[in-house]
């Protein structure tokens, strides 16, 4: 009997309702509210716009106009065989102490190697700058079988000089990357940062500090 009496007190038991929540107002009246029911809203996806494109063929050749301002200078590349690829060339970049070396490798044409428009040995009179920038085409012995052309600026002639050969070893890996070990084992690929420091106040230059007398 006790057993039966236990069951019927469970199923007697209701789940108690939400109850309302109660919040004080202004003036101290309280407002009873019931709790929101969550709306849910399906996202109309909008239609999808199909877009056609068309093909226009060029049946004219396009021509282009060289102002006065595109014609090259004397010894310069001209401006219509670039436009039309007859000419090819690997750029690079070299760089010594303040000197900025910009190296242009032509695999045709000339084969001779130029320094700000004039051949290397009147541009650097020493032999040891000339075998500086005809350095790395000498290492791969390839020297005669391109043509550099080479746009130097900034520091002095010892700079310049390394500057240039810096760029025409990197012009060289691009060229073929296989001559990259030869190089770099050389030292013509590293960029060498020793650069002379700038005068410190107080002192006579960067570190050199003025004579001290006793008296």
């Amino acid at each position: 009997m006790v057993e039966k009496k236990e069951t019927k007190e469970k199923e007697k038991k209701v789940v108690p309702k939400k109850a309302a929540v109660k919040t004080v107002g202004q003036k101290g009246k309280t407002v009873t509210k019931k709790p929101a029911e969550k709306i849910v809203k399906k996202a109309v996806s909008p239609k999808k716009k199909e877009v056609k494109i068309e093909k226009v063929e060029l049946t004219e050749p396009i021509e282009l106009e060289l102002s006065s301002q595109d014609i090259p200078d004397e010894g310069a590349i001209p401006l219509e065989q670039i436009i039309a690829g007859k000419t090819k060339y690997f750029e690079a970049v070299g760089r010594r102490k303040t000197s900025v070396a910009r190296v242009r490798l032509f695999t045709q044409g000339k084969k001779d190697v130029t320094v700000n428009d004039k051949p290397y040995e009147d541009y650097f009179k020493l032999d040891a700058f000339q075998k500086e920038v005809v350095a790395p085409l000498q290492k791969i012995n390839c020297l005669g079988k391109f043509g550099l052309s080479i746009r130097v600026s900034g520091g002095g002639l010892s700079g310049q000089a390394e500057a240039d050969r810096h760029g025409v070893a990197r012009a060289l890996v691009l060229l073929n990357p296989y001559f990259k070990k030869r190089l770099k084992k050389s030292g013509y690929l590293t960029r060498d940062p020793r650069m002379r420091e700038r005068k410190k106040p107080g002192l006579k230059r960067a570190r050199r500090a003025p004579q001290w007398s006793k008296r």
